[in-house]
């Protein structure tokens, strides 16, 4: 049976995915799947730096704000909606076009990973829950270090709900979510060929810092101010990078200056950690958008346009 044609459009925060699907849609009739984590979440939006309708110029787009901040969301999830839209943009003649940065749902959605659930177990995750309660999340952060190192370099510390779910998995099965993860089958789902976009380091991160700048002047200080005023706490919505930074300074911990200045940073790392997660983990055919970004989208469209 012939499988179903996807590409997937990958790359760090801040290279330029957007601009790149919106072409590639337009030129091989595509519409657009969101392939990142936070997008999903109604409200957050410039902090994700979510596409407007005015910059779709025209593109469908799926799986965005199809989820309320307080709800939480799985791996698992996404790769069930995911694959739903694809074979609903493909009866309608159309190419299923993935974009994002969250390395682990698309490679979910474009390989045979599947998520039985393993090793879900109440009373251990209530007993992690009150150590961290106790002791802190770090203490919690440091054992699964020492524990599946990594996986640990794919979960931010603050992110208590994932780290007390790998601790969880290893506890309940005796194996560690890195060695789960390795005895997936890695066979394709679909007929997919993945573009993944990069530029040199220090311009990539000057993009970075101009877009961290470019969000709080479109208002990403008042977007945060008002999830921190509805009382939202503990979720997986605000462990984003660029709101957990501003909760911070809103909860009177550190100063606005620092705040913004620990957003830049994370931003940066969590970019190279993104850019050696694809490298080490997909067969990616890359593309350079240090300079001569027209060029550049030309050769990606002839490119697909071979396969």
């Amino acid at each position: 049976m012939e499988k179903t044609k996807v590409i997937a459009i990958v790359g760090p925060t801040a290279v330029g995915k957007t601009d790149v699907s919106i072409e590639v849609a337009k030129k091989l009739n595509g519409e657009i799947i969101n392939g990142d984590s936070m997008q999903i979440y109604r409200t957050l939006d410039i902090g994700t730096a979510k596409i407007s309708p005015s910059e779709m110029n025209g593109i469908p787009h799926h799986l965005l704000d199809i989820k309320n901040p307080d709800e939480s969301f799985s791996v698992a999830e996404f790769q069930q909606l995911v694959r739903e839209k694809i074979n609903e943009i493909n009866t309608r003649g159309k190419l299923p076009v993935l974009v994002g940065g969250t390395g682990l749902y698309v490679q979910a959605v474009l390989f045979d990973y599947q998520f039985a659930g393993e090793g879900k177990n109440e009373e251990i995750r209530t007993s992690l829950e009150e150590e961290a309660e106790k002791k802190g999340i770090m203490s919690l952060y440091d054992r699964l270090s020492a524990i599946d190192p990594k996986t640990a370099e794919t979960i931010h510390p603050n992110n208590q709900r994932r780290v007390i779910r790998a601790l969880e998995v290893y506890y309940s099965t005796g194996k560690t979510p890195a060695e789960w993860q390795a005895a997936q089958k890695k066979e394709s789902v679909y007929d997919h060929h993945v573009i993944g976009l990069t530029m040199e380091r220090e311009y990539l991160y000057k993009r970075i810092n101009e877009r961290v700048d470019l969000m709080l002047s479109q208002g990403l200080l008042e977007e945060v101010q008002a999830l921190h005023d509805s009382g939202l706490r503990n979720v997986q919505s605000i462990q984003a990078i660029g709101y957990k930074e501003l909760y911070s300074y809103l909860d009177g911990e550190i100063t606005l200056a620092c705040a913004i200045e620990q957003l830049k940073q994370n931003s940066r790392r969590y970019a190279k950690k993104q850019l050696t997660w694809f490298r080490n983990k997909m067969d990616i055919e890359w593309f350079d958008l240090t300079q001569g970004t027209i060029e550049k989208k030309q050769k990606i469209l002839r490119f697909l346009a071979g396969k």
